[in-house]
C-alpha cells in the first residue's frame, strides 16, 4: 500500500512534520511520480527525499516546466508563495541558460526571489553560457550574485569551452586572467550605469516591468532594437561581460552599494564534460587557486596523457606553493593506471582520491608505471578515501598495492572492474589490505572475480572493524563445491559488531539467501541496519523460508532490506506472503519484476 503523501499545503509552507504526515515514505511517495519508484528509493533519508523533492518541484515550477504532479497541483505549485519557500529549503540551483525568460525575471519582477537563492544556495549547476549571445547577460547576472553577493562556492558545470570556464573562474580564487576573456571585459567602453546613459524610452519601459517593491536603476540600452548585432567590427561581443557593469547594470537602486564588487571564492568544482581546453584553462588556473578544497574532472573521452601530465605539473606548483587547500581530487578517463601514482605524487596532501582509467587505443603511452630506473616512492600518503574504476582487459595489481601500503589511514576503498591476467587471483590485494590498512571502515568491492579468495577475505574481516561493506558482482559463490558452506563462513566473519551496512547485490545467492538470517542468531548477533540483496535470483519460496527464519531470530534493530530485480513475479501469492513477514522487522525496497528480465539478470552475474 502506498503511503500517505505530504499535503501540497505542506510542501507551499515546508512544514514537512505538521499533522506527522510528512515522513520518510510519503517523501518518497512524492519523488515516485516525480522520477519512479527505483530511483525514488535511492534517497535513503528523509531530509535527502525531501531536499529532491522540494528541488525538482521549484526548477519545474520557476522554468516553467511541466510533469504530471506539478499538472494535477498547479494550482498551489504555481505561485510566488511556493518559490519563496522552496527557495529558502534548497541549497542546490539549477540553472537553465536557455530559459533566458525565467532568468531575466529574476533582474526585474523576481529580484526579491533572487536574494533569497543568494541567502541559500550553496551549488550552482551550469551548462553552456554562450557567451556570444546577448540575452546571456541576464544569466551572468545571476550566476554573479549567486557566486559573488550569495553563499555559493560549489559549481557543478558541465561545459566543454575554455572560455565559459574562464569566466566562470575569474576572479573566484585564482590569479589566473585569460588574456581572451579580459579583451571581452575592456568591451564595449562606453558601457555606463549613469543616468545619462539611458534614454527616457527605456527607462519608462524597465519601469513598466517591475514589480511595486523593486525600484530599477537607469538602464543601459542592453535590449535595445536598435542594436541589432550582437558582434563588434572586431568579431567579440558587442556587450559587456564585466560582471561588476551588469551588477550595476541590473541591480536596484536599493539593492547593494555602487560600489565595487567583491569576488566570491569556489572551493569546490566539478566539471562533468572536461575536454582538453577546458583541462588547459584548469592547468594554468591551478598554481594559485588556494581556496579549491575539492575537483572533479571527467571528460566523455579519454584524456591525452601529455594533456594530464601538464595538469599533474600544475597540481605539483600549487602543492609546493604549501598554500594549498585542495584535499579532494575525482579524475577519469585516464589512459593508463600509472598515473595515479603520479597524480599522488604531485599531491601528496590528498585525502580523498577517486580516478577512472579505461585503455586508451590510439596515441603514445610512456607508462610511467614502469620508469625503471626510477626510484620507487614510500613516502607515506594522507589519503583516507580511494576510488579506482578500471575498464581494461588486464590490470597490473602492483600498481594499487603499492598505494595500499602507502596509505595507513585509509578508511575508505571502493575498487571496481579489476580484472587480472589468467591464472593470477585478488588474494594478493585482500592480503595487502589486511596487512596494510587497519583503519579501513568502508570496503566495496564491484564486478571483480572473488569467488577464490575466501581464506583471503574471512582472514580481512577478522582483522578490521569495518562499518560499511559491498560485494557488488564479485560471484562469491561461483565454481563453490558446497555453496550453502561457504557462505555459512562468510556469514560468521561477518558478524562483528561495527557492521551497519551490507551488500551482496549481483552475486546470485538464489536459494543459500536463507542462511543470511544466521546474521541475526543469538550468538554474536550482527548489527546490520542496512542490507542490499538486489539481483540474486530469489525466488519466493526461498525469500519466504528466508522471512520465517528471520522471524525466529529478528534484527536487533530495523533493517532496510533491498529486494528489488528479484523475480518476484514467479509465484506473487507466495512472494507477497512472504513481504508481509519481513515488513514486521524490516523496511522493504521492492519493485516489480518482469520474466522477461530473467535473462538479463542471469547474464549480469555470468
Amino acid at each position: 500500500m502506498r503511503s500517505s503523501q505530504p499535503s501540497i499545503r505542506e510542501i507551499v509552507s515546508h512544514s514537512g512534520h505538521a499533522a506527522g504526515l510528512s515522513t520518510y515514505s510519503g517523501w518518497v511517495e512524492i519523488l515516485r511520480d516525480l522520477v519512479g519508484l527505483s530511483r525514488a528509493l535511492d534517497f535513503r533519508t528523509e531530509a535527502e527525499a525531501k531536499h529532491e523533492v522540494m528541488l525538482r518541484l521549484f526548477t519545474s515550477v520557476f522554468y516553467g516546466l511541466s510533469n504530471n504532479y506539478v499538472l494535477k497541483n498547479s494550482t498551489n505549485l504555481k505561485s510566488n508563495s511556493f518559490l519563496s519557500s522552496a527557495a529558502k529549503s534548497i541549497h542546490h540551483f539549477i540553472l537553465i541558460p536557455c530559459m533566458h525568460q525565467a532568468l531575466q525575471a529574476l533582474t526585474t519582477n523576481q529580484q526579491p526571489l533572487l536574494v533569497l537563492l543568494e541567502k541559500h544556495i550553496r551549488t550552482i549547476q551550469v551548462s553552456h553560457l554562450l557567451l556570444t549571445v546577448r540575452k546571456t547577460q541576464a544569466v551572468l547576472y545571476v550566476l554573479h550574485r549567486l557566486l559573488d553577493h550569495g553563499i555559493t562556492t560549489n559549481l557543478v558545470v558541465s561545459i566543454d569551452s575554455a572560455l565559459d570556464l574562464a569566466w566562470l573562474l575569474h576572479g573566484r580564487g585564482s590569479q589566473y586572467v585569460n588574456m581572451e576573456l579580459k579583451k571581452l571585459f575592456s568591451f564595449p567602453h562606453v558601457l555606463q550605469t549613469s543616468p545619462a546613459s539611458s534614454s527616457p524610452d527605456v527607462e519608462s519601459t524597465a519601469s513598466g516591468n517591475q514589480s511595486d517593491d523593486v525600484i530599477p536603476c537607469k538602464r543601459v540600452k542592453l535590449y535595445s532594437e536598435s542594436v541589432e548585432k550582437e558582434e563588434g567590427p572586431f568579431g567579440v561581443p558587442n556587450f559587456t561581460l564585466d560582471p561588476q557593469i551588469l551588477c550595476h547594470t541590473f541591480s536596484p537602486c536599493d539593492g547593494p552599494s555602487a560600489g565595487a564588487c567583491t569576488f566570491g571564492q569556489i572551493t569546490h568544482l566539478e566539471i562533468r564534460t572536461c575536454g582538453p581546453d577546458s583541462l588547459k584553462v584548469l592547468s594554468f588556473s591551478l598554481p594559485t587557486f588556494f581556496c579549491l578544497q575539492s575537483l572533479s574532472l571527467h571528460s566523455k573521452s579519454i584524456f591525452r596523457e601529455l594533456d594530464v601530465l601538464e595538469f599533474a605539473g600544475a597540481l605539483q606548483q600549487l602543492s609546493d606553493s604549501g598554500c594549498s587547500s585542495l584535499i579532494q581530487l575525482s579524475l577519469g578517463l585516464l589512459p593508463h593506471v600509472g598515473l595515479m601514482k603520479t597524480l599522488l605524487n604531485a599531491s601528496p596532501r590528498l585525502t580523498s582520491l577517486c580516478v577512472e582509467f579505461q585503455t586508451a587505443i590510439w596515441g603514445l603511452q610512456f607508462n610511467l608505471d614502469h620508469a625503471g630506473t626510477a626510484e620507487p616512492n614510500t613516502s607515506e600518503l594522507l589519503l583516507e578515501k580511494l576510488t579506482v574504476k578500471i575498464i581494461q582487459l588486464q590490470t597490473d595489481l602492483h600498481f594499487l598495492t603499492s598505494v595500499l601500503r602507502r596509505s595507513p589511514h585509509l578508511a575508505s576503498l571502493h575498487i571496481a572492474g579489476m580484472r587480472l591476467p589468467t591464472g593470477c587471483s585478488q588474494s594478493q590485494l585482500l592480503s595487502t589490505l589486511s596487512e596494510s590498512n587497519h583503519s579501513l571502515k568502508a570496503l566495496t568491492f564491484e564486478d571483480i572475480k572473488l569467488c577464490d579468495c575466501l581464506p583471503d577475505i574471512l582472514k580481512l574481516l577478522r582483522g578490521c572493524m569495518l562499518e560499511e561493506l559491498s560485494f557488488n558482482d564479485c560471484r562469491l559463490l561461483e565454481r563453490c563445491i558446497n555453496p550453502e558452506k561457504s557462505l555459512v563462513e562468510l556469514v560468521a566473519a561477518l558478524k562483528m559488531p561495527s557492521l551497519h551496512s551490507l551488500s551482496l547485490a549481483q552475486n546470485r545467492l538464489a536459494k543459500n539467501v536463507c542462511v543470511l538470517a544466521e546474521l541475526f542468531s543469538e550468538e554474536s548477533q550482527s548489527s546490520l541496519k542496512q542490507l542490499d540483496l538486489r539481483s540474486n535470483f530469489i525466488q519466493p519460496a526461498d525469500l519466504l523460508e528466508f522471512a520465517k527464519r528471520l522471524m525466529i531470530h529478528p534484527p536487533p534493530h530495523r533493517l532496510t532490506l533491498d529486494l528489488r530485480k528479484n523475480p518476484g513475479d514467479r509465484d506473487p501469492e507466495t512472494w507477497n506472503m512472504a513481504l508481509k513477514r519481513l515488513q514486521s522487522s524490516s523496511f522493504l525496497l521492492v519493485e516489480g519484476w518482469k520474466s522477461t528480465d530473467t535473462m538479463v539478470d542471469h547474464i549480469s552475474n555470468m
